[in-house]
């Protein structure tokens, strides 16, 4: 009779639980299926209600619209070199400062550590004169070089990477430098292949952010050719004050790759953070 019971409360709680689950799932997805439904309607479409918007008639043309009248694919090959070259790049970063700090004693490691962290507390609106003063005196504004170089320094996924880091058995260390293994053949050839999850869910993460950054590529890029899709899609929608069907169907356009990315990743968010807590 006990064991009964508590299967029909654990049954119950499931089914709450996924009754939630579902709950909060429709009031995140409602949002999209406004933007996707208002950017299907034509152009001078009356909407005065729920109704307006998610019945016929449907069209296509806004998409080809915006593509006719603005440089959108420059935009977005812009945004996708910038979104691939720097996870790539910081990552690698990330990942050699963590061994150094994992796995190489040095003179004020303890210092250098906490300098890295201290950096997470410091809100990137903060630096943002001082980084501006910088790529003014490099000479790298409103150039690819001003979109990229900012944002390879990250100090979450120095601290991250290190704690996986600190978690491999010392053994697999040991064993491969009496192989006659030097440190650069570690981290490459043990450390990285074993680290995939942490990486796969740090470069979603940096993917994300790149695509999604506004304040810095609006301050430093004067071109439009340079502009990304976050820069480009303010500057298209001023010429529409009135109808919102284009800027939906842009604002949609931009949702696109980050909807595939996170469908395709998603399982690796919650496992790389996951591991980045095991300790050895």
């Amino acid at each position: 009779m006990g064991e009964f019971a508590g299967s029909q409360k654990w049954t119950i709680s499931r089914i709450l639980l996924y009754v939630i689950a579902f709950g909060l799932a429709i009031i995140f997805f409602v949002p999209v299926l406004y933007m996707v439904f208002t950017s299907l309607k034509p152009e001078g479409s009356i909407m005065g209600n729920l109704f307006d918007r998610v019945l016929p008639p449907f069209t296509f043309d806004n998409y080809f619209y915006i593509f006719e009248t603005a440089p959108v694919i420059k935009w977005t090959m812009n945004s996708l070199i910038v979104s691939i070259i720097v996870p790539v790049l910081s990552l690698t970063m990330a990942s050699l400062a963590a061994f150094a700090l994992s796995r190489i004693d040095f003179s004020y490691k303890k210092i250098a550590f906490w300098l890295i962290l201290s950096g997470m507390m410091i809100p990137g609106e903060a630096t943002i004169v001082s980084l501006y003063m910088v790529a003014n005196s490099l000479n790298i504004l409103d150039s690819y070089a001003a979109l990229i170089l900012p944002g390879l320094a990250g100090p979450l996924a120095v601290v991250i990477i290190k704690q996986f880091f600190d978690g491999m058995p010392d053994e697999l260390v040991e064993a491969a430098k009496i192989d006659g293994c030097s440190l650069f053949r570690i981290w490459w050839n043990i450390f990285i292949p074993l680290s995939k999850p942490v990486f796969a869910s740090l470069m979603i993460f940096s993917f994300l952010g790149s695509w999604n950054d506004f304040l810095w590529p609006f301050l430093s890029i004067q071109s439009e050719d340079l502009f990304t899709l976050p820069i480009g899609i303010p500057f298209f929608m001023s010429s529409y004050n009135q109808d919102e069907t284009l800027p939906m169907t842009i604002n949609a356009y931009a949702s696109i790759p980050i909807i595939i990315v996170f469908i395709i990743f998603q399982k690796y968010i919650v496992k790389g953070m996951t591991l980045s807590g095991i300790k050895g």
